[in-house]
């Protein structure tokens, strides 16, 4: 290695302090050198990086205005971001972008969604008057075993009220929310009987969260559009957090890790629903349905259960 290699030298000493680690333990006379390598390979980073960003200024890059790929592929490429990809827990068709929010523009029934947040929002109040009727969004069951579901499991901090419930209507809630349904008869929705859709009225308690975890089905978007959001409420999908604003609505892939929480002193609530990826083609669709339809034909289950 060359005198002034700076980056050879964080090799090696990256490649030592890795091999430190998988010992565990490390003789006490290797302590000190083993800081000081750190030290070098975190001096040696900072001034890499710091070329890379003049360079990168000088050709035109502002992190602000640029590519947002482009941004991630040097967090990525510095380590100061991870790749999050889709991993569903039950269900994964091959082949589709792995995006964490999907674009505005490929969700153009969205606005008119938006526009209805008030009627929805008044139905939502209606609701409210009767709390009993918020149930656990995750419930155990009886006749499965039932798995920790990232400690929301029979948990009142995230809970809900559905006006439709894996793909079956709730008639006495749904009767009550015509606006609300109303608002979504030209939506996309993913229909697989005894699936879905799902749509409901989704409460985070004051100072809850819900952990990092994954959703089922890749083949389809997650829909929030949100009613009572006080601020410090708070979405991650992937490497993206953005935060509810009352009647902004997204979508997003549920399949790559996500979490939520409400930094707030009041509940947050947000309309879900469910709506087919635009990349899964009308014959697709109909064989994923039948593909699920055969799935309960042979054993029926509850949704998603086992």
């Amino acid at each position: 290695m060359a005198r002034g290699d700076g980056r050879g030298a964080t090799a090696f000493y990256t490649r030592a302090v890795q091999l430190a680690r998988q010992m565990g333990q490390v003789s006490p006379d290797l302590v000190e050198p083993l800081q000081r390598a750190v030290s070098v390979i975190h001096t040696q980073t900072a001034a890499y990086e710091a070329h890379l960003q003049s360079r990168l200024n000088a050709a035109g890059f502002n992190p602000d205005q640029s590519s947002a790929r482009f941004s991630l592929s040097l967090d990525l490429m510095a380590g100061r971001k991870r790749l999050f990809f889709q991993e569903p827990r039950f269900y994964l068709f091959p082949g589709l972008p792995q995006i964490e929010y999907a674009d505005r523009e490929s969700l153009p029934w969205l606005d008119a969604v938006e526009r209805d947040a008030s009627l929805i929002r008044a139905e939502l109040q209606a609701l409210l008057a009767e709390p009993e009727l918020f149930r656990p969004y995750v419930e155990s069951r009886e006749d499965r075993p039932n798995g920790d579901q990232a400690g929301m499991l029979d948990n009142p901090d995230w809970s809900a009220i559905f006006l439709w419930k894996d793909g079956v209507e709730q008639s006495g809630i749904a009767a009550r929310c015509p606006a609300t349904l109303k608002a979504l008869a030209a939506v996309p929705l993913c229909r697989i009987p005894g699936r879905t859709p799902s749509i409901l009225f989704s409460k985070l308690s004051a100072g809850a969260r819900i952990p990092p975890h994954n959703g089922v089905i890749n083949t389809r978007l997650i829909c929030h559009l949100p009613l009572i959001t006080p601020p410090g409420c708070r979405l991650r999908v992937g490497n993206t957090v953005r935060e509810w604003r009352d009647g902004v609505a997204w979508a997003f892939d549920d399949t790559i890790e996500h979490e939520a929480r409400n930094d707030s002193d009041h509940d947050r609530i947000i309309l879900i629903f469910d709506v087919w990826k635009d990349e899964i083609t009308p014959e697709e669709r109909g064989l994923i349905t039948a593909m699920f339809g055969a799935i309960d034909a042979y054993a029926p289950s509850q949704a998603w259960g086992v």
